[in-house]
C-alpha cells in the first residue's frame, strides 16, 4: 500500500463572508433574502457532517446596522455553530455598526463600543488573528497606527501551526474598477508588519466574488457571498451585482500547505454519489492508505 501525499488536515476552518442580513422588512435590492441563502448554506455543511475547528464571517454580517438583524443573525448561527462543535469568530465589514455589532453579538456593555474590534483567538496551535478594517460612517478600509503596533506585536511569537488573518477588506487589487473606491487604503503598512511573520493565509471578504492573490508573500483567499454576487461577465469598467453565483470557502490546513476551496450555494444536479466506505474501497484497490477526512463532532452528552 502507499500512503496519501497528505494526511487528513490539521485544521478546518468555513469561512463566510458578506451575508448582509436585514430586519424583516424590505428585502436587498428587493429581492434577495439573505437570511434564506445563509440558511442554505449552514444547512448543507451540516448535512455533509463536516468538522471545521471554526466558523469565521469576514464582515458584513448584516447590512444596514441593524440590532433586529444581527439578532437573526445570531439566532442562525450560533446553533448551528454549538452542534457541528466549532468555534464562531466575526469580523466587522463596512456595513456593520460597532456599537450594535458588541452588544448583540458579543453581549458587551463596557468599554468603548466605537473602538476596533481586534482579537486573538487559538484552535490547538493555529492562531486566529481578527482584524478591524472598517472606517465609521465609510466604506473604504484603513488600519490605524494603534492596530499595526499590536498586530505586530502579537505575531512577535510565532504559533505551533502558525496564524491565519481575517479581515474584511483584502489588501488585494480588484478586478472591478469601480471597487478602488472602497478598497483597503496604504496596504504597504500593514505589508511591513506581515512580512516575515508567521502568517500562512489571509482571509477576507467585501469584493462579492471569490479571488486569490499573494500579499506580503503571503496567500490571500477572497470568499464571495452568501447573499450576493458580482458578475466578472459585466462589460468593462462596470458593476453589475446578480441574485445567484453565491458562495463560502472551506479552509484545510495542513503542515505544509493552506487549502482553500469555493463552495456554490446554488443547487447542481447530481451526477455521480460515492459514498464514504465506497470511497476508502476505491483507495484500497489502488492501493492508496491514509487519504482521510475528520468525520463531525458527536455532539456532547449531559
Amino acid at each position: 500500500m502507499r500512503r496519501a501525499e497528505h494526511p487528513a488536515a490539521e485544521r478546518i476552518v468555513l469561512h463566510i463572508s458578506d451575508t448582509h442580513l436585514r430586519a424583516p422588512g424590505p428585502k436587498l435590492f428587493d429581492t434577495v433574502d439573505g437570511h434564506a441563502s445563509l440558511t442554505t448554506a449552514l444547512d448543507a455543511i451540516e448535512a455533509s457532517g463536516l468538522a471545521p475547528d471554526a466558523v469565521v464571517f469576514t464582515g458584513d454580517l448584516v447590512d444596514l446596522g441593524e440590532a433586529a438583524a444581527y439578532d437573526l443573525l445570531r439566532e442562525l448561527v450560533e446553533p448551528f455553530a454549538e452542534r457541528i462543535g466549532a468555534k464562531l469568530l466575526w469580523v466587522m465589514g463596512n456595513h456593520d455598526a460597532r456599537p450594535e455589532f458588541r452588544a448583540r453579538l458579543l453581549d458587551e456593555t463596557t468599554g468603548d463600543p466605537f473602538a476596533p474590534y481586534d482579537r486573538v483567538d487559538e484552535l490547538d496551535g493555529l492562531r486566529i488573528v481578527t482584524l478591524d478594517s472598517t472606517v465609521p460612517g465609510a466604506h473604504h478600509g484603513e488600519v490605524a497606527d494603534a492596530q499595526l503596533a499590536w498586530l505586530r506585536d502579537v505575531l512577535a511569537t510565532p504559533a505551533p501551526l502558525g496564524t491565519i488573518l481575517a479581515m474584511h477588506h483584502p489588501p488585494v487589487p480588484s478586478v472591478l474598477p469601480l471597487a478602488s473606491s472602497v478598497e483597503l487604503r496604504d496596504q504597504r503598512r500593514l505589508a511591513d508588519v506581515l512580512r516575515g511573520t508567521d502568517v500562512r493565509a489571509i482571509i477576507a471578504g467585501h469584493l462579492h466574488y471569490s479571488t486569490f492573490a499573494t500579499f506580503a508573500g503571503i496567500p490571500v483567499s477572497v470568499a464571495s457571498s452568501t447573499c450576493y454576487a458580482q458578475d466578472l461577465t459585466v462589460p468593462v469598467g462596470g458593476t453589475r451585482p446578480q441574485d445567484g453565483a453565491r458562495s463560502y470557502n472551506l479552509v484545510h490546513v495542513y503542515d505544509e500547505t493552506v487549502v482553500h476551496s469555493v463552495v456554490p450555494l446554488d443547487a447542481a444536479r447530481t451526477l455521480e454519489y460515492i459514498d464514504a466506505d465506497e470511497a476508502q474501497r476505491r483507495l484500497a484497490g489502488a492501493g492508496i492508505s491514509g487519504a482521510t477526512t475528520r468525520a463531525a463532532r458527536q455532539p456532547a452528552l449531559h
